[in-house]
């Protein structure tokens, strides 16, 4: 079976070598930038299936690589590392398309299992939903393309978007309970995911809002409900 590829960009070069060797002892294909440029550089020349970035880089930070990246492939998951814990950093990262965030100190053991809860994710999201178009209100939703219709107008939604708004509709009428939406998707229901998920549905929520039958509604203490599916 192929090894998983890894793009690390990490500017402390002991980390870096101590987890580039890490992920290389345990199965993975890890290549290390030191900084942002040289990231950029070594992605847009390799074929990588996962990134971890650390967002304070010389050159060019973790959260501009990010966005440079995306630009290239919306769908690769990303992993930041952060000496920070302030809220408004993690935040920024989750908008940018962040699939999770840990914050140093962090032992290669929880690192390894958050990658792992991400590249399941992946994998798992392709068999969620049954159908792949759907009627949303005045919307034309192809989960399969990702893109949102509306009238002569069209949105290209992020992997994520497009997984999360196939589930509220898969789920139909019924709630979407968050525990399982977020499992599914992000592999977990940590916090970080939660807040990740959260910054998703206010998304979605402005990509429909052109319809003002079509809702997506908080069920407090249970998930999401989505409103005008034809």
């Amino acid at each position: 079976m192929e090894k998983t590829k890894v793009l690390v960009a990490e500017d402390d070069p002991n980390l870096g070598t101590i987890l580039t060797e890490y992920l290389e002892l345990k199965g993975y294909k890890a290549a290390l930038a030191k900084n942002g440029a040289e990231g950029l550089d070594m992605f847009v020349k390799g074929e990588f299936q996962f990134c971890i970035l650390d967002v304070m880089m010389p050159v060019k930070d973790g959260f501009t690589l990010a966005k440079e990246i995306r630009k290239i492939n919306k769908k690769i998951p990303i992993l930041f590392l952060t000496a920070k814990s302030m809220k408004a950093d993690t935040l920024e990262g989750f908008k940018i398309g962040a699939d999770d965030y840990v914050t140093k100190p962090f032992s290669m053991e929880e690192l390894l299992l958050r990658m792992n809860a991400i590249l399941r994710r992946s994998t798992n999201i392709k068999s969620v939903p049954r159908k792949t178009k759907f009627n949303i209100g005045k919307f034309e939703f192809d989960h399969d393309r990702q893109v949102l219709k509306h009238g002569k107008s069209a949105v290209k939604l992020t992997s994520k978007e497009s997984d999360l708004l196939a589930l509220l509709c898969v789920g139909g009428h019924e709630v979407t309970e968050r525990q399982h939406a977020l499992k599914l998707i992000w592999g977990d229901d940590s916090y970080f995911n939660a807040r990740s998920m959260d910054v998703y549905i206010t998304k979605l929520r402005k990509h429909l809002r052109e319809d003002a039958s079509v809702e997506i509604v908080n069920v407090h203490g249970r998930g999401f409900k989505l409103l005008g599916l034809s």
